[in-house]
C-alpha cells in the first residue's frame, strides 16, 4: 500500500494540469525502498511496544501444538514448552505458486516478493486479475513500468460488479496497460533478462518480469494440528464457528488461516471477538461477526470499495432490490479536485428503504464506503442518509444523492 501511495502521487503530478499547475516528478527507487522499510519497521515497533507495555510476553521463534494444551516454541535460545488454557492460531497465508511457475525472486516473483521488487521492472506481466492482481497492475503502471495483465475471464475482478470492473478496465486501457482477456497462463520461462508467459489459447507475451497473483494458501503446515485434534476443511483452512472456535473447544483461529475474508480488518475484528468469547463477554448483549457486511477496498486508480449485498447476487437469488446510481461527475468536490471519474451505487430494500449494500468507484472510495458500511451494519435506511446534513462541497454528498 505504501508503494501504491507513491505511485498515486506520481499520477497526481501527471494530472496537475487539471489543477492549473505545471509540475513533474520522477521515481527515486532507492528512496522508495527506504520508505517501505521505514514504514514496516515503524508499524512493527508500534505493535511490539504496545504489547510489551501490557506485560505481554513475546517469544520469537516457531511454535507448534504438541497436544490440545501444549505448545512447543523453538527459539534462538532453545526449545520452550508452554501450557495453555486457550490457543489462538493466526499464522496467515502465503502466495500460491502454480507448478508451471519457476519463482526465483528475481525475474519471476510472487506478490510478496514484489513490495518492493529487487528492481523496477521495465515490462511486467501480471498473472491473475483479482483484487491483488489489479492492485499490482496499478502500482507498477503508476511507477513507470509497462504492464501486461493476463485476465483468465472476460473481465478483471470477476467477482465484482461488472460496472465497477468496466471503469477500471477503461482506466487501464487509457494508461496503456495491455489486457489479455480470456487467457490463462500455463507456462512461464526465463531466459536471462527475459521472461516469457505462455497462455492456454496460444498467446505469448514477453516481459522483463512476471508477478504471480493467483491466490493464497493457508500457513497450516508444522503447526501440530493433528496432535491437537484440530480439523481443517478441504482447502486446508482451519474450520471455525461464529466465535472463531475450531472443533477443539479452547483453540481459536483468526485471520487468513481461518478461511474467512482475507482482510486485515476482518482478522482484527476476529481477534476482538475471540477476546470477548474467551473472557465470557459473549453472554452479554453483543453482535456476531457478519462477514457478509464487511467493507472491502481495492487500492487502484480510481479506488474501488463495496460492502454488503451485491447487485448480481441479488438478481441471481431473485431478490427484489432498489438500485440507485449517481456519477461523481455530478459532484462539485469531484470537479474541484479535478477527478470526476466513477460513481456511487446504493442497494436498498424497496419496501423498507433499509440499506443492503453499495459500491463506490472513485477518489477516496475506501474512506467513503465506511458510511455505507455503518448503514448496512446497523440497518439504517436510505432516508437516514438523505436526512443527514453533510458538508458541502464534499464527495460524501454523492452518498446522499444516491440514497435519494
Amino acid at each position: 500500500k505504501a508503494m501504491i501511495a507513491t505511485g498515486g502521487e506520481l499520477t497526481e503530478l501527471a494530472r496537475s494540469h487539471r489543477m492549473g499547475l505545471t509540475a513533474h516528478g520522477e521515481l527515486d527507487f532507492a528512496a522508495l525502498r527506504e520508505r517501505v522499510a521505514s514504514i514496516e519497521e515503524h508499524m512493527h515497533r508500534t505493535v511490539v511496544d504496545l504489547l510489551e507495555s501490557q506485560q505481554v510476553r513475546l517469544l520469537r521463534g516457531a511454535g507448534r501444538l504438541k497436544g490440545p494444551h501444549e505448545v512447543v516454541v523453538e527459539t534462538a535460545a532453545g526449545i520452550e514448552e508452554l501450557e495453555a488454557d486457550f490457543v489462538v492460531l493466526a499464522t496467515g497465508s502465503r502466495p500460491r505458486v502454480p507448478d508451471f511457475a519457476p519463482v526465483d525472486g528475481e525475474r519471476v516473483l510472487t506478490t510478496r516478493q514484489s513490495y518492493p521488487p529487487p528492481e523496477l521492472p521495465e515490462h511486467v506481466v501480471i498473472v491473475g486479475s483479482g483484487v491483488t492482481g489489479v492492485e499490482f497492475t496499478h502500482m507498477f503502471d503508476s511507477l513507470g513500468s509497462q504492464v501486461t495483465l493476463v485476465v483468465s475471464r472476460q473481465q478483471v475482478l470477476p467477482l465484482k460488479d461488472p460496472e465497477v470492473a468496466a471503469v477500471l478496465e477503461d482506466e487501464f486501457l487509457q494508461r496503456g496497460v495491455t489486457l489479455l482477456k480470456g487467457a490463462r497462463a500455463q507456462a512461464i520461462e526465463r531466459a536471462g533478462e527475459k521472461v516469457t508467459v505462455r497462455c492456454n489459447d496460444g498467446r505469448v507475451v514477453e516481459g522483463s518480469h512476471a508477478v504471480l497473483a493467483v491466490g493464497s494458501i493457508p500457513n497450516r503446515e508444522d503447526l501440530g494440528l493433528e496432535e491437537a485434534g484440530v480439523e481443517v476443511d478441504d482447502g486446508g483452512y482451519i474450520s471455525v464457528n461464529r466465535h472463531c472456535l475450531s472443533n477443539v473447544e479452547h483453540i481459536y483461529a483468526a485471520g487468513d488461516v481461518s478461511g474467512k475474508l482475507p482482510l486485515s480488518s476482518v482478522g482484527a475484528m476476529q481477534g476482538r471477538k475471540i477476546a470477548e468469547h474467551l473472557m465470557g463477554l459473549h453472554n452479554r448483549p453483543h453482535r456476531h461477526l457478519d462477514y457478509d457486511k464487511a467493507a472491502s477496498a481495492i487500492f487502484t486508480d480510481p479506488e474501488i470499495a463495496d460492502v454488503g449485498l451485491a447487485e448480481a447476487e441479488a438478481f441471481a437469488a431473485g431478490r427484489k432490490i432498489r438500485v440507485t446510481k449517481v456519477p461523481f461527475s455530478a459532484n462539485a468536490k469531484a470537479h474541484i479536485k479535478g477527478d470526476p471519474r466513477g460513481f456511487v451505487k446504493i442497494l436498498s430494500d424497496p419496501a423498507t428503504g433499509v440499506v443492503l449494500g453499495g459500491s463506490i468507484v472513485g477518489r477516496n472510495a475506501a474512506e467513503l464506503i465506511s458510511v455505507v458500511a455503518v448503514a448496512v451494519t446497523n440497518g439504517l435506511t436510505t432516508t437516514d442518509i438523505v436526512d443527514s446534513l453533510l458538508v458541502h462541497p464534499a464527495l460524501a454528498e454523492s452518498l446522499a444523492d444516491a440514497a435519494s
